[in-house]
């Protein structure tokens, strides 16, 4: 799996008022990339291609460089009290994912280089917070790893963090290119998260990401550089034998990590879910997507303000949570299991 290198390039005129966006403008006009303005990293208009799918796929090609204005950071997630915002946008091309419907008609990938507002903002919520940890989740709406080898503003966030001592970051990833973040000054205080699943997941619904392999031998490296590691194995999926396909995740993860990635290790556990929304959006960019989204076999759960998604019925979620602890606590004994939602 290459690094991302986009094949269009926007620039929010603001951007430049900072060092990492005339530093990224120049790294663009080296590699000769088309560069083009743009009023706002939100309002980003003639994305390329003949109809709406061509325009979508362009897009997940397209890095927006802008300046990320609201800093209240949140999060509805259970691993985190608060959002990070570095990026907004995903190069995968994951069916399941909720950033389809998130994203909307934006499915353009932006990067925010105010770094210091935000890291500005990240202490205002640690000293809020004393004498309490405060968490920062730096994946809720982009695979940041996927594209911080150009832009290192995720090394300079594990930095900032690290320099704290009530502050902690996490953040998730499909992608192994974790070379750059190897010699990062974490000090302990940043957890890093791999998305992993069964074979059939990975090879029908996660085009466009590192293969299993890839992942898992990142995860060594980010290991042995003394990160505390976690797992995310999201979405589980009841997919045909999928309880051998789980085990057969939980084998190979055991045998291929070394001994000292064990230490200190967390799993998390997410369902398939979805929206009416996503579903439409899903079936008209990936129409030959075999995702499994029939509302009448599905539980209907209500959300925060008001709106719900479509999760597994209690007997097949529970099934599901009892057999993946089972794994875990086969395979990897001293681990814990955070949540599974």
């Amino acid at each position: 799996m290459k690094e991302f290198e986009p094949q269009l390039v926007y620039i929010e005129p603001g951007a430049l008022e900072y060092p990492l966006g005339r530093e990224l403008k120049e790294k663009f006009e080296k590699k000769g990339v088309e560069i083009r303005e743009t009023t706002s990293h939100n309002q980003v208009r003639n994305i390329p291609g003949k109809n709406e799918l061509q325009q979508y796929r362009n897009a997940k090609s397209t890095l927006v460089i802008g300046v990320r204005k609201t800093l209240k950071f949140d999060t509805s997630k259970p691993s985190a009290e608060y959002a990070l915002p570095l990026a907004t946008g995903c190069m995968g091309h994951c069916h399941y994912c909720y950033l389809q419907t998130t994203l909307g008609n934006k499915p353009y990938i932006r990067t925010y280089v105010n770094l210091e507002d935000i890291f500005e903002a990240t202490d205002k919520y640690i000293k809020e917070r004393e004498p309490e940890i405060t968490r920062f989740e730096a994946a809720c709406t982009s695979d940041v790893v996927g594209l911080d080898h150009l832009t290192h503003s995720l090394k300079k966030t594990i930095e900032h963090i690290g320099q704290t001592d009530l502050g902690r970051l996490r953040f998730v990833t499909k992608y192994h290119h974790v070379d750059h973040l190897l010699d990062a000054k974490h000090n302990g205080n940043t957890r890093f998260r791999f998305s992993v699943n069964s074979d059939h997941v990975i090879k029908h619904f996660e085009p466009g990401t590192s293969s299993f392999l890839e992942r898992i031998e990142a995860a060594g490296k980010v290991a042995k550089a003394d990160y505390p590691l976690g797992f995310i194995v999201a979405p589980l999926i009841l997919h045909e034998n999928w309880k051998e396909g789980y085990y057969d995740l939980f084998e190979r993860l055991e045998a291929i990590l070394p001994a000292y990635a064990k230490k200190d290790l967390t799993f998390e556990l997410i369902q398939h879910r979805f929206t009416k929304t996503a579903k439409n959006i899903i079936q008209k960019r990936y129409p030959k997507s075999k995702l499994e989204m029939n509302e009448e076999e599905r539980k209907y759960k209500w959300g925060r303000y008001g709106r719900g998604k479509y999760v597994y019925k209690d007997e097949q979620a529970g099934e599901l949570k009892e057999t993946i602890q089972t794994y875990i606590d086969r395979f990897f004994p001293e681990a814990k299991m955070e949540y599974f939602t």
